[in-house]
């Protein structure tokens, strides 16, 4: 037996929306209760009223019209009727027991002013409960009709509009207040989320309600250290591997004395894949101060065509193909770089590459470096442009990859302001994409 679970009421994504959802939910039960009571009070004013009005006009109306002539006394019936409440000769058409508790407590009323000395009897119409007749025989034997419409007087037009107003006012208070105190938590997000750990970021301004200005001292000195801390990875990384190549370059001058053997040519080859290694992490921990090289404009055409040239001239199997690229603000050692290395991750794997430029639209385009090479399992695409990341298989160390080539060109695409996105071609192949802006 399958029991659904029970729903649970779905919150709003935002603070903002919860916390102005809580307001406004507080704020229209509080005005509801303040609305309904004073309509009840307004209420009982205006029967209380309406009842004293009643007692008193029908006992002067039944007093004068006794001690007129009967000749003279249809003649004073609009005198005496006003509003709601009218003066007939005659038995009345009502027949009707009275159904509503407000007609019974305008009957009461009738009776209470007439006393004794002259009986009344109120009956309801038949079609409308709210329509009542009380009928009094005068001393001469006359029978005189008290025609009464029950209703309720209703609030002045005025006062619902300023209600209404009053209600907007304390919903755009209310809306202001959230938005002041959630304010600061969304300073806090953008900030977050345009932290650059390979530049110093302005501090945030330290101002607001003393638990703002805590939360953001904190995060200015976590930025702070963010940024202490990388630096001195970068710094660090750069000085080993720098001192590195010394004892590199004693130990391939010694290998040149030995006399040639296979273990000779072993550490010839070790020691070149280690200075490959050392001159990356040079490179990497470079590349993290790209910004350093000012941005200029460049022809991105003529940009492209001069470096397949130069891999063309050197042998290299590399095309250039696509829309035509207008001029471009870039930092154009930076992007050589990228396209560098993503040229020669593929002509590593595929021993060709082609170079294609997709406009998108007046503000962004795409270069891509394309091979036709084995590929990259989907779930490594991600892992690959991590540092020091190498494959097993087909892109293994035998290649002679450091791991930091793609992970370079991470770095200084996100210099550049652009994104590096790997994904695997139709029918086999890696497609390097570069997406940058205008």
């Amino acid at each position: 037996m399958n029991t659904a679970a029970p729903r649970r009421f779905a919150w709003p994504g935002t603070l903002v929306a919860r916390l102005f959802l809580i307001f406004l939910v507080g704020l229209l039960l509080a005005y509801g209760l303040s609305f309904a009571a004073l309509f009840y009070e307004r209420y009982n004013a205006t029967k209380t009223m309406m009842l004293g009005d009643l007692e008193r006009d029908v006992a002067i109306a039944m007093d004068i019209l006794d001690r007129l002539p009967a000749a003279e006394r249809p003649a004073w019936l609009p005198r005496l009727s006003s509003g709601n409440r009218e003066y007939l000769l005659g038995n009345g058409d009502a027949d009707q027991p009275l159904e509503l508790e407000a007609a019974r407590t305008a009957a009461r009323t009738i009776e209470a002013a007439l006393g004794a000395a002259r009986p009344v009897t109120v009956r309801a119409m038949a079609n409308d409960p709210r329509h009542i007749q009380a009928r009094v025989v005068l001393s001469d034997g006359q029978p005189v009709i008290l025609d009464i419409h029950l209703s309720l007087m209703g609030p002045a037009p005025w006062l619902l509009i300023v209600l209404a107003v009053q209600l907007v006012l304390l919903i755009g208070c209310a809306w202001l207040a959230v938005r002041l105190a959630v304010r600061p938590l969304t300073r806090l997000a953008q900030a977050a989320e345009a932290l650059d750990p390979n530049s110093k970021s302005p501090a945030l301004d330290e101002r607001g309600p003393s638990e703002v200005t805590h939360a953001v001292a904190a995060f200015n000195a976590m930025q702070e250290r963010i940024a202490t801390h990388v630096a001195e990875r970068m710094q660090m990384l750069g000085a080993i591997s720098h001192d590195l190549q010394t004892p590199i370059t004693r130990m391939k001058l010694r290998t040149e004395f030995m006399e040639d053997s296979v273990d000779r040519d072993k550490l010839t080859n070790d020691l070149n894949e280690v200075e490959r290694l050392v001159r990356e992490g040079i490179d990497y921990a470079r590349s993290a101060h790209g910004k350093v090289e000012p941005p200029v404009r460049v022809e991105l055409t003529a940009f492209l065509e001069s470096l397949v040239y130069d891999y063309q001239d050197t042998g290299k199997q590399v095309s250039l193909s696509g829309d035509r690229a207008g001029p471009l603000l870039t930092r154009p050692h930076a992007l050589r770089r990228i396209l560098g290395n993503l040229i020669d991750n593929a002509l590593k794997f595929a021993d060709a590459a082609e170079v294609q430029v997709l406009a998108r639209g007046e503000s962004a385009l795409s270069i891509f470096v394309l091979d036709r090479g084995p590929g990259i399992p989907e779930h490594e695409l991600a892992n690959v442009l991590q540092p020091f990341y190498r494959l097993e298989g087909s892109r293994n160390r035998d290649t002679g990859g450091t791991g930091l080539g793609l992970a370079i060109a991470l770095q200084l695409a996100e210099v550049l302001g652009a994104k590096l996105v790997l994904s695997n071609r139709d029918g086999g192949g890696l497609s390097a994409e570069l997406r940058m802006s205008r």
